[in-house]
């Protein structure tokens, strides 16, 4: 059973930056992808960054890109999503996901089989 538990969420003012991180647990994750989306009220749930497990390759959306870095330690099966340079349209529920997706790094959460409980990132202007 795949567990993926996020933390670091939080109430940052616009420029300051945050760290996430997806401790991920059941299994080995060899082949899969590890992504980070988003949901801010009223919007559909959004790709903000994705790594293939072990292969380091990245890919991220122009919104975030060169403000956002995914990264992972295999040694701690733990992703993080380094935020800088947060601004308020940065806010959202942040989740952790990920699936065996075999070097192809998904961007539609439909992609994804598994899925965080979420951690809040509140960017106040």
């Amino acid at each position: 059973q795949v567990q993926l538990v996020e933390s670091g969420g939080g109430l940052v003012q616009a420029g300051g930056s945050l760290r996430l991180s997806c401790a991920a647990s059941g299994r080995a994750f060899i082949g899969y992808t590890m992504a980070w989306f988003r949901q801010a009220p009223g919007k559909e749930r959004e790709f903000v960054a994705g790594i293939i497990w072990a292969g380091g390759r990245a890919d991220y959306p122009d919104s975030v890109k060169g403000r956002f870095t995914i990264s992972q330690d295999n040694a701690k099966n733990t992703v993080y999503l380094q935020m800088n340079s947060l601004k308020p349209d940065d806010t959202a529920v942040y989740y952790c996901a990920a699936d065996r997706t075999w070097g192809r790094i998904a961007l539609q959460a439909n992609d994804y089989a598994y899925w965080g409980q979420g951690t809040q990132v509140t960017v106040s202007s």
